[in-house]
C-alpha cells in the first residue's frame, strides 16, 4: 500500500540521515551547511536565559548541577521506591529541624559556653505570591497557544499538537505525574549539555530530518489531507 511504503521510506531516511550527519566534517561552519536548531542565532547559553540557571543546566559548575540532579533523584526514590508519603516527609523534616535547633540551643549550656544565636528559617512574604503568578502566567500561555492552534487554521500544526497530546496521554498512563516530572528534570539537566557538546551533529541531523519530514508531508497532503474539506482551516490567520 502507498501509506505503508511512505512510512518505510521515512524510517529508512531517518536512519540514513543520522549516519550521514554524524560522519560530516566537524570543522566546517554550521551556518554554511544547515540551519541552527529551531532557527536560533544565539548561543545555547543565551537561549536558556543566561545567568545562573543556564550555568546549572549546562554544567558550568559541576558540583551545583550534580547537587540538583542528586536531590531530584533522592526525592524521586523516596516517593517512588520507598513509597514515602508527602505528609510523612514534611513531618520528618520538621522533626529533624526541631531536634537540631534544640541541640543547638542547649549545647552551649553543656559545654559551658555563651549561648549562640540559632538561625531561623523565614520564607519571604512575596514568595508564594510570586510562585502563583509565575505558574498562572505559564498556564495561560500554554492555553493560549493551544487555542491559537485550534483557531488559526494551520492543519499541519494542529495535527502535530494533537499527536503530541496523544503521546503525552500514553506516557501519563504508563507512569505517574511525579515520574514524568523527574524524567523532564533529568532531560533538562542532560540534553542541553549534550547538545552543546555535539551541536554540529545534532543541528545537521535535525535539519535533514525536517527536510525529509516536509517532503513526506507533501506526499501525504497531496494524496490524503488535501481531500479533507477545509471548513475552518480555510480561514485566514488572525493576529
Amino acid at each position: 500500500m502507498p501509506e505503508k511504503n511512505i512510512v518505510e521510506d521515512a524510517i529508512g531516511d531517518l536512519v540514513d540521515n543520522f549516519t550521514d550527519a554524524v560522519q560530516k566534517n566537524k570543522h566546517d561552519t554550521v551556518a554554511s551547511r544547515f540551519n541552527r536548531l529551531f532557527g536560533r542565532e544565539k548561543p545555547i547559553h543565551h537561549v536558556l536565559g543566561g545567568g545562573r540557571s543556564a550555568d546549572v543546566l549546562l554544567w558550568r559548575n559541576k558540583k551545583i548541577s550534580a547537587s540538583f540532579l542528586m536531590g531530584a533523584t533522592a526525592i524521586w526514590v523516596l516517593f517512588e521506591w520507598i513509597n514515602l508519603q508527602f505528609l510523612s516527609l514534611v513531618c520528618y523534616g520538621l522533626l529533624l529541624g526541631m531536634i537540631a535547633q534544640f541541640v543547638w540551643c542547649n549545647a552551649s549550656g553543656f559545654l559551658n559556653r555563651s549561648q549562640s544565636r540559632v538561625p531561623r528559617l523565614v520564607l519571604p512574604k512575596d514568595f508564594f505570591a510570586d510562585v502563583g503568578v509565575t505558574i498562572g502566567a505559564e498556564v495561560n500561555r500554554g492555553l493560549l497557544f493551544l487555542q491559537d492552534l485550534s483557531c488559526r487554521g494551520n492543519l499541519k500544526q494542529f495535527l502535530m499538537a494533537v499527536f503530541g497530546l496523544w503521546v503525552a496521554a500514553i506516557i501519563g498512563s504508563c507512569c505517574n505525574f511525579l515520574t514524568v516530572l523527574y524524567i523532564g528534570f533529568v532531560g533538562a539537566h542532560t540534553m542541553p549539555v549534550v547538545y552543546e557538546r555535539y551541536e554540529d551533529e545534532v543541528d545537521g541531523f535535525v535539519d535533514s530530518l525536517l527536510m525529509k519530514f516536509h517532503s513526506h508531508y507533501k506526499k501525504i497532503d497531496s494524496g490524503f489531507l488535501s481531500r479533507i474539506p477545509s471548513g475552518k482551516f480555510g480561514m485566514k490567520k488572525h493576529d
